[in-house]
C-alpha cells in the first residue's frame, strides 16, 4: 500500500509514444518508472542512487487507486507507449500484462540476479507460464492484531476468534475488509486456500471445489455476527481507523497500521499484539494474503538493457532495506528478515516472515480483473451469504468470467 504523496521532479508523459522530458542538460536520457505514490522519501531516494552517467530515473505518478493505475497502464501499453520504461506492477497484474506482451520477460544473468536470495511466495507472484516477468520489489501481507488487555491468548483459527469476541462482548469486534473491492476477493481467497480450496485449477478452469468453498462462505458469514456494524463498506483504512477507536478486539490488516496507531492512538498502541492470520482449519499452515509489487520493463522501452540494470538496482538490498524502515513495506529478499536493524522497526517480522512462506497467492490469469469482479459482486454483502446457495452462484459467475461472459 502506497500513502502519501511523494515529492519530487515528475515529469508526466500524456501523449502515446512522446515524452515530456527527454533528458537532463548533460545528456543523460531518462527512464521513467510508472508507480503510485509512496510518501516515505524511499522511493526515490532509489531512483536518485540508480540514476547513472547515462541516464536518470524519473517517477511518473500513477493514480493512487490500484485499479485506475492499472486502467491507465493498460490503455498506454495497448497503443505501444515507448514512453514507458519501468512499471511498478501489482502482484495481480504480471499474468494480464505477460499474456498481452506488455513486459518484456527477465533472462539470462538478469533473471539470476531478480530471484536470488527472493522468498518462494513474493517470488511465485512474478512468474507466468513458468517465465519471469517482473523482479519482486516489496512484498505485503496481513496478520491478525489484537488487543492484549482483553485477549489472553490470541486465536489459531477463525472460529476460536469469532468465539473469543463473543464472550468479549460489546467489545470483541472482529475487524475485517467486507467492502465490495478487492479487498473482499483477498478475504475470501485466502479463507477458501486455508480450507484446501483454489478458486482456479488453471488459468483458465474454475475449480471452487464444493467443501472448502462451504467451509470459506461459512466463516464469512459468522464473521458477520461479530463484525463492526460497518463491516460491509470497511477497507484497509477503514478498520485501522475503527481499531485505534478501541471498539474492536480483533482486526486482519496489513503492518501499516502499527506506525499509524502509535502515532494516532497511543493508549491503543500499548495495547497492540500480532499473531499469525487465523486459519480455517486448526493445525494448517497460515494463509495469509499475499500483495506487494514487481518492478517490470515495459515491452515498448527505448533502453531495454538500462532499464534492466536501473530495475535491479531499485529493488537490491539496500533500498529494500529503506523501504522497510521507512515505511515498513516488507522486503522480499530472505536475508533482510534477519537484520538487525529491519527486526527493530518491525517487532512483527518474523510473523510476516511465516506468512509469506505459505501465502494465498490470488488467482493467476490473464482474466484476473473480471474473475475479481464476478467474487465481489457475488459475495456482497458478506451478510448476504447463503453457505448453501452462494456457492454454484459464484461458480457459475467466475466461469463466465473466464470466458468473457456478463462482465461485470
Amino acid at each position: 500500500m502506497w500513502r502519501g504523496a511523494l515529492a519530487g521532479v515528475i515529469c508526466l508523459t500524456f501523449a502515446v509514444g512522446l515524452s515530456a522530458c527527454g533528458g537532463d542538460e548533460s545528456g543523460r536520457k531518462t527512464l521513467r518508472f510508472y508507480g503510485g505514490t509512496e510518501n516515505s522519501g524511499a522511493l526515490a531516494q532509489a531512483l536518485k542512487d540508480c540514476s547513472t552517467d547515462r541516464y536518470k530515473l524519473s517517477l511518473e505518478i500513477l493514480p493512487p487507486g490500484a485499479d485506475d493505475q492499472r486502467e491507465q497502464l493498460v490503455r498506454r501499453l495497448a497503443a505501444k507507449d515507448s514512453a514507458i520504461d519501468l512499471i511498478n506492477m501489482d502482484v495481480i497484474w504480471v499474468p494480464e500484462f505477460a499474456e498481452a506482451g506488455w513486459v518484456k520477460e527477465w533472462t539470462g544473468a538478469n533473471r539470476e540476479e531478480a530471484t536470488k536470495g527472493v522468498l518462494k511466495g513474493p517470488l511465485d507472484t512474478a512468474i507466468f507460464d513458468d517465465k519471469l516477468y517482473g523482479a519482486p520489489y516489496n512484498s505485503n501481507t496481513q496478520l491478525l492484531w489484537y488487543r492484549k488487555d482483553r485477549v489472553k491468548t490470541p486465536p489459531r483459527t477463525w472460529a476460536q476468534m469469532i468465539e473469543q469476541a463473543k464472550q468479549i462482548g460489546a467489545d470483541g469486534k472482529v475487524l475485517v475488509q467486507g467492502a465490495q473491492y478487492e479487498g473482499l476477493t483477498v478475504w475470501f481467497n485466502s479463507l477458501l486456500e486455508s480450507a484446501g480450496g483454489a478458486v482456479l485449477k488453471d488459468a483458465t478452469t474454475v475449480d471452487l471445489a464444493a467443501a472448502p468453498t462451504k467451509a470459506a462462505l461459512e466463516v464469512m458469514k459468522q464473521t458477520t455476527t461479530v463484525g463492526d456494524p460497518s463491516l460491509s463498506t470497511q477497507k484497509e483504512d477503514e478498520s485501522r481507523l475503527a481499531f485505534q477507536k478501541g471498539g474492536a478486539s480483533f482486526m486482519v490488516n496489513y503492518p501499516f497500521i502499527y506506525p499509524s496507531a502509535k502515532d494516532e492512538a497511543p493508549e491503543v498502541f500499548k495495547q497492540i499484539g500480532w499473531a499469525d492470520y487465523p486459519v480455517v482449519k486448526e493445525g494448517e499452515p497460515t494463509r495469509a494474503p499475499l500483495g506487494g509489487y514487481n518492478i517490470g520493463v515495459g515491452a515498448y522501452t527505448e533502453s531495454p538493457d538500462d532499464a534492466f540494470e536501473a530495475a535491479l538496482c531499485i529493488r537490491n538490498e539496500r533500498n529494500q532495506k529503506n523501504l522497510n524502515i521507512k515505511s515498513g513495506l516488507p522486503p522480499t529478499l530472505a536475508s533482510l528478515y534477519d537484520d538487525p536493524e529491519v527486526k527493530k522497526a518491525n517487532p512483527y517480522i518474523g510473523t510476516i516472515r511465516r506468512a509469506l512462506e505459505t501465502p494465498a497467492i490470488r488467482p493467476e490469469t490473464p482474466a484476473y480483473n473480471d474473475v475479481s469482479l464476478a467474487i465481489q459482486k457475488t459475495l456482497s454483502p458478506p451478510s448476504s451469504i447463503d453457505p448453501n446457495g452462494t456457492p454454484e452462484k459464484l461458480r457459475q459467475r467466475v466461469e463466465d468470467a473466464l470466458n468473457s461472459k456478463g462482465l461485470l
